[in-house]
């Protein structure tokens, strides 16, 4: 049947209409690393690391120096990013799933983000994005918690929270169901490769197959987290090194150089103009598990001494963005979705309950406001708080300190006794904020009571 001109036209000039409205809309690529140390980048100053890729990345970027995750561990700080909510709020406090301990009646797989919080992707498919995930998921290893049943279109990579590096086979024996790499979902089968190299691949791919529509990539690289599995040809470039911290290093070579991959492709596509990109970390570095460097922070991973929760952190936005250049006023991944979101053309005034602010005005606008002037942590009894400059770190065994984080960025100057005023001040502001959270969906035993004192001296020692 031949269509009236009148209608056909309208149809020509409406579907040129979405088209453009799609093309307008910017790719976002969203590259996260897990477990590194703050100072292990060269852009963040270190001597040791070569990772030039993301150097020339961060030339092009805003650079960060005062980023935090919403937790001092992987689940937690993902199901905070991922939501724009402190994790805390619904429950997923305690620790990485699937936790073996829990006391109240969850366990196993069956711990994960609870279906009843939205999460980025949710939110960019109604915008019209194609979305995909590669690598780490960490949020429930049951079905139910799938990323494609979670608004990811595609998913390559694992359910669990750290595995291999090398194809899992009769040398190299799977333990876990979780650690099986998969694609989409139940189609199992291995990479025959070194994994980090693997999960830049899909991202390309997804690239390639969808560039002529808006997408958003969460590229979730497993390194440098354990185990400590590093090519033998990235291990020869690292020099004056030895022991876990030489594995680390070429660890961080290989993301390094899946990460240029990926952005050099971009740019081969002709997307870059219109990609906003994020890469960041998950966490503070575990120094003691990886030898990872989170100088000049005290602390590590798994504490809210800022070397648990400070991380690296770059944005990049060609034509809206300034490249090369640094903003200095705290910021939160609880603010990627606002973000990501009103990038893409959704309101996130009519989402409930966020915590998290779109970080675009203050990098852009002639602003003296700061995103944030509170930031929160809580996991168990142990929590801290941010005020402007001030911090307050909470133990459950032994007295709080206090530190004025301009001055003294490695929390070295307890302040506590000489302002207990301050003291009494974000002691309440935390306890407020705790009475707005939900209970934990799970709660770990407690296997190191008393051990809080010997744990921090340990964690001060990891400094340099």
């Amino acid at each position: 049947m031949k269509l009236p001109r009148q209608v056909f036209l309208f149809l020509v000039s409406f579907f040129a209409l979405i088209n453009g409205w799609a093309q307008d809309k910017p790719n976002i690529i969203f590259i996260l690393s897990d477990d590194a140390g703050y100072a292990d980048f060269g852009f963040q100053g270190s001597k040791e690391f070569k990772t030039p890729e993301l150097d020339k990345f961060a030339k092009n970027s805003v650079l960060f120096t005062q980023a935090y995750v919403s937790a001092a561990v992987c689940g937690p700080s993902r199901a905070g990013l991922l939501t724009g909510k402190y994790q805390q709020k619904f429950g997923f406090e305690e620790n990485n799933v699937p936790g073996l301990m829990s006391k109240n009646g969850i366990t196993g797989d069956d711990m994960g983000l609870p279906l009843d919080q939205k999460i980025m992707a949710d939110y960019l498919k109604e915008q019209g994005y194609k979305t995909a995930v590669f690598g780490k998921w960490h949020l429930g290893n049951a079905d139910r918690f799938h990323p494609t049943k979670r608004g990811f279109d595609e998913f390559y990579g694992f359910r669990g929270g750290a595995r291999s590096y090398m194809p899992y086979g009769t040398e190299n024996q799977l333990t876990r169901n979780e650690d099986r790499l998969e694609r989409g979902f139940g189609e199992y089968e291995e990479y025959e490769g070194y994994l980090t190299d693997g999960l830049a691949d899909e991202a390309i791919s997804f690239m390639e197959r969808n560039q002529k529509n808006p997408f958003f990539i969460y590229l979730a690289f497993n390194a440098v987290h354990t185990p400590m599995e590093a090519k033998e040809e990235d291990l020869a470039k690292v020099q004056g090194l030895t022991g876990k911290r030489k594995t680390l290093a070429a660890m961080a070579i290989a993301m390094d150089k899946a990460c240029g991959k990926v952005l050099n492709r971009i740019k081969e596509l002709g997307l870059d103009k219109n990609t906003l990109i994020v890469f960041t970390n998950d966490n503070g570095g575990p120094s003691d598990a990886n030898e990872s460097s989170n100088n000049p922070l005290s602390g590590t991973k798994a504490n809210h001494l800022e070397g648990g929760i400070r991380v690296p952190f770059l944005m990049s936005w060609p034509g809206k963005l300034e490249p090369n250049t640094v903003y200095d006023n705290p910021i939160s991944t609880l603010d990627l979705l606002p973000t990501f979101i009103t990038a893409a053309g959704g309101n996130v005034s009519e989402i409930n309950g966020l915590d998290g602010v779109d970080l675009i005005p203050f990098l852009t606008e002639n602003t003296t406001e700061k995103p944030h002037e509170t930031l929160y942590w809580k996991k168990e009894a142990r929590g801290a708080v941010r005020h402007n400059d001030w911090k307050l770190v909470r133990f459950p065994d032994r007295p709080a300190e206090l530190y004025n984080i301009k001055e003294d960025i490695s929390e070295v100057n307890d302040l506590a006794t000489e302002h207990p005023e301050k003291v009494r001040e974000l002691y309440k502001m935390l306890f407020d904020w705790e009475l707005t959270l939900e209970r934990p969906l799970w709660q770990l035993e407690r296997r190191f009571e008393g051990k809080a004192a010997e744990r921090m001296d340990t964690y001060r020692k990891h400094k340099s």
